[in-house]
Order: structure tokens, then C-alpha cells, then sequence
């Protein structure tokens, strides 16, 4: 079996759980406020403006021997550039103050699954990194571009307030493929074991944000994220 299908298969409990989160589901439904979905924006924001730096702190710690994934990470980096931007354009077609939120802090769960981020990069393994790729990528393919239209609909915007919503869900499809390819290159068993780890932990961190904004404004969250 690939190992990107083992990688799957190992995370599939943690994916269910973050899929299965109050506010994604009623995001993926149109059945949040726009001051929910603004919320959300903020909080992409200030982890996706941590791609590019993440991913070139993660090239330059590779070994010699992984140069081609060094290779591959810049070629990531190229086509992440600037989306930071594209979430801020957005905001600013819900009519909310872009630049409060750029100027802004991050909320907690945020904050701390890019310090864990940086801290594996750093730390541990940059190839641990490649579990919050999976995770954010993952959940872009498989709810960003429903839950676009969903919203889109419910809340009467334009086309320009889902900009990172519906280009993030096509454009991942093809990042999943390369993704996929890349991980299957990865033979040491310690660096899976570990991949798979950061992946179990990405999926538990990036969840705490939607359970951080679901305590905000879906009522009665409190008590499921405790459940």
C-alpha cells in the first residue's frame, strides 16, 4: 500500500472528528452568520500568512539527502505566495475592516497550532510539517468549494467575498496529487511514524479553532466540545 493511502487510513478518526465539528458542518451547510464567516477569515488569515515563511524555514532544514523535497517546496512556495491577500480581499467584500484584521492577533487555537508548526520545523523534523499539509489541503478539497457556494448563497455575497474559499477547493485538488506523491517518496519508518503523529496532532489543532469560534456563535457548542 502507498504510504500516503496509510496516512490516510491512520488519520481517519481525527479527520471524522474535525469534520464532524459543529461549526464546520453548519458552515458546509450556508448555516452561519456573517460575522461567523468573517471570524473564520480572520483565523485563516493569520495561519495562512505563516505558509510561505513555514515552508521556507521547513526547505532550508532538509538534508542533503531530500533535496528533491527541497525542490518541491519551492515550487510550493511560488504558488502559495500572496493568498494572505486573497483572504483580506475578501473580508473587505463582506464589508469588515481588512486592516484591523491584518494589523490584528490571532486567537489562541491559532496561535498555537502555528507555534507547533514552527516548533516541529525547528525542533523535531521539518518532515513533520507535512501533517498540517495534509490537514489544512484535506479539509480545503473536501468542504472549501460546498461550503463557498453554501455560504455564498445564504448570505447574498458576491463572487469577491469567496475568493480563498472556491479557488482553495479547486486549487488543492491538484496539490493533494503532488502532495501524495511527494509523501510516498518518504521511506524511513521513523519519518512516517512522525508524519503521521504531527498529521493526528494538526487535525486536533486546527479543530480547536472552529471549536474556539464555535463556543462564539454556534449555541450550545460549549457542551459538545466538552462531550
Amino acid at each position: 500500500m502507498p504510504f500516503y493511502e496509510t496516512l490516510l487510513n491512520e488519520t481517519a478518526k481525527e479527520r471524522e472528528t474535525l469534520f464532524n465539528l459543529p461549526l464546520i458542518k453548519a458552515g458546509a451547510a450556508g448555516q452561519v452568520s456573517l460575522p461567523a464567516y468573517v471570524a473564520f477569515l480572520t483565523e485563516a488569515y493569520h495561519h495562512v500568512k505563516h505558509t510561505v515563511p513555514l515552508l521556507m524555514l521547513c526547505g532550508s532544514r532538509f538534508p542533503e539527502h531530500y533535496e528533491w523535497l527541497r525542490e518541491a517546496v519551492a515550487e510550493y512556495i511560488e504558488e502559495e505566495l500572496g493568498h494572505q491577500e486573497w483572504i483580506l480581499n475578501d473580508i473587505k467584500a463582506c464589508s469588515a475592516d481588512a486592516e484591523a484584521v491584518r494589523h490584528g492577533q490571532a486567537g489562541v487555537a491559532t496561535e498555537i497550532m502555528v507555534a507547533y508548526a514552527y516548533d516541529m520545523i525547528s525542533r523535531v523534523n521539518p518532515i513533520g510539517f507535512f501533517g498540517m499539509v495534509l490537514v489544512l489541503e484535506g479539509t480545503s478539497v473536501a468542504l472549501a468549494t460546498q461550503a463557498g457556494a453554501s455560504l455564498q448563497q445564504s448570505l447574498g455575497l458576491s463572487n469577491n467575498a469567496f475568493s480563498y474559499l472556491t479557488s482553495h477547493g479547486a486549487l488543492d485538488v491538484g496539490h493533494t496529487d503532488f502532495y501524495a506523491t511527494l509523501v510516498n517518496k518518504i521511506d524511513g519508518e521513523e519519518e512516517r511514524a512522525l508524519l503521521i503523529h504531527s498529521a493526528k496532532n494538526f487535525y486536533k489543532l486546527y479543530g480547536d479553532i472552529f471549536r474556539e469560534l464555535g463556543e462564539q456563535f454556534i449555541p450550545n457548542t460549549a457542551q459538545q466540545v466538552a462531550a
